[in-house]
């Protein structure tokens, strides 16, 4: 069995052959380009070769500096592309003298050696932007009490790229009214840390709120956020913990406009159609393997909470038991389900179970993109037990949404929570930009094959 340091030695090299195996492939259509012909493409014959001469310099210099632990600021991040290129050049004139290199080999790894260390530096760059370009952090001052300052630095620490903890102011102090001085402070230690952000989370902010401090930090350019703002921009869901009805009065977004909605409608519409039509030459296959699977119907119908709270029928292919629920009633679905049939595994992993629910998206029953449609035993739960969980109802379902990319298949209250703080999320920050990022990683965790059950 393969030990976790093998597995992660074995992803960290393969990820950089990868990089080079696309940047060589670059460079044989570059130099096939250039030359205005497909000369170049005889020479894929020769891409080891050319993947080892421009991956292999570059995977001895990177393990060096893991080994010897360099600050990855950006002046060692250049001189380490610089040695990298290097030895690249070295090796490749040192094999022309055993074997003289045609002129078209030497293009193409030199086209290869561009691209690569393009994709290496910008790599490097953004895994460490802390310390490689410093001015694009931003620098947070936390204002609050002890365990909400401690929780914040977890919270920022841990994003590690566009956000770092310059300094933790306690307020209110330990008297029951703040000193005047003390309120001045805030202002003064953010200016002294060069704070960009000043984030501040009162418990009862009548008579203590540091209002003048905060109006002087807004004038002077610094951002001023609450905890669900802070948390938002770093985790890309919402803190329902401390968010009230009044903060989704006042806050910005859930702007759903005629022509967002509008919008949808036509791509939902056309992409449904297309993955229907793209989808029939298969379908007898699949359906007659589900037949001889396990018997009982092809599809399976389910009734599941829409828009406006209303029900709808929703479609799928058929991937448990006939009398799965029998004697149970509705429950979730958990790993390694005994109900789920050999094939459905395979359907559910592949997501083309999923497919029928498009003639849901051509109805306007769903939408490609949105919170996912629950069964009406598990809302009406839901709904006593999580806050503000109808919000998720005011736009359409999707066949997939922000919290099926972001987070595992929830199969318990505990999930629905989780899931919730992203599909409000979803909703504050809708757009058309958001859906078609969530469908490109909807492809990346279909290929994978992670998250379904």
């Amino acid at each position: 069995m393969k030990t976790p340091e093998y597995e992660s030695f074995s992803r960290w090299f393969g990820s950089y052959l990868l990089f080079a195996a696309l940047a060589t492939s670059g460079g044989v259509m570059a130099e096939s380009f250039i030359q205005k012909g497909f000369e170049g493409a005889l020479h894929y014959d020769r891409m080891g070769s050319y993947v080892t001469t421009i991956a292999l310099p570059y995977i001895l210099v990177n393990l060096l500096y893991s080994l010897t632990q360099f600050r990855m600021n950006l002046t060692n991040i250049l001189l380490k592309v610089s040695v990298s290129c290097g030895l690249s050049l070295t090796l490749v004139a040192l094999t022309s003298d055993v074997k003289p290199l045609f002129r078209e080999d030497l293009d193409v790894v030199l086209y290869s050696l561009g691209a690569f260390t393009c994709i290496m530096l910008a790599r490097d760059i953004v895994r460490n932007i802390p310390l490689a370009l410093p001015g694009l952090v931003n620098r947070v001052l936390v204002v609050g009490n002890d365990g909400f300052m401690k929780e914040m630095e977890n919270l920022i620490g841990g994003s590690n790229r566009h956000f770092q903890v310059a300094g933790t102011y306690p307020f209110p102090g330990p008297r029951p009214e703040p000193a005047a001085s003390q309120v001045e402070d805030i202002f003064a230690t953010a200016k002294a840390l060069r704070a960009d952000k000043v984030v501040i989370s009162l418990a009862e902010r009548r008579g203590v709120f540091p209002l003048q401090d905060m109006l002087n930090c807004k004038l002077s350019g610094i951002e001023v956020l609450d905890a669900p703002g802070i948390y938002e921009r770093i985790t890309g869901k919402l803190l329902l913990e401390n968010i009230n009805p009044s903060w989704f009065i006042f806050c910005s977004g859930f702007k759903i406009t005629f022509v967002l909605r509008a919008v949808k409608r036509l791509v939902d519409i056309v992409c449904s159609v297309l993955g229907l039509l793209l989808s029939l030459p298969f379908a007898p296959f699949v359906l007659l393997a589900i037949r001889l699977d396990s018997p009982g119907p092809v599809f399976f119908r389910q009734e599941r909470v829409g828009q406006g709270d209303k029900p709808f029928v929703l479609y799928k292919l058929r991937t448990m038991r006939q009398d799965a629920e029998q004697g149970t009633g509705a429950v979730w679905a958990s790993q390694s389900d005994p109900r789920v049939t050999r094939l459905g595994q395979f359907l559910r992993k592949s997501r083309i179970d999923e497919i029928p629910q498009l003639i849901n998206v051509l109805r306007g029953e769903m939408s490609l993109v949105g919170p996912r449609p629950e069964r009406p035993e598990f809302v009406q739960k839901l709904k006593e037990i999580i806050p503000y969980y109808s919000e998720r109802h005011f736009v359409k379902p999707g066949v997939t949404g922000w919290a099926q990319v972001r987070y595992p298949y929830g199969a318990s209250v505990e999930d629905a929570l989780e899931k919730l703080r992203y599909d409000l999320y979803y909703i504050k920050n809708i757009s058309m930009f958001l859906d078609l990022s969530i469908i490109l990683r909807t492809v990346a965790v279909v290929l994978l094959r992670k998250g379904a059950r």
